[in-house]
């Protein structure tokens, strides 16, 4: 899931203020970990800043896995 709206991350949710350069799937990139506030499960990655041209759109958007999303209740 590829966001850029940081009310989507409002639930117990944070990212590291330091970043670390990754080779991703699509390329170099410098991401900072998202992570659970409660549990401290890493839940995926913020983009800090695309090395590639045809990247730079990632710039400022989160990844969450959905492999560590639970569904509640109140999800639809």
């Amino acid at each position: 899931m590829l966001s850029n709206k940081k009310q989507d991350l409002s639930c117990g949710l944070r990212y590291y203020y330091f970043s670390e350069e990754r080779v991703l799937l699509t390329g170099l990139h410098a991401v900072a970990d998202i992570y659970c506030e409660n549990c401290k499960t890493t839940l995926g990655w913020k983009y800090e800043h695309a090395f590639e041209s045809s990247q730079k759109y990632k710039e400022g958007k989160f990844i969450i896995e959905l492999a560590h999303m639970i569904k509640d209740n109140g999800w639809e």
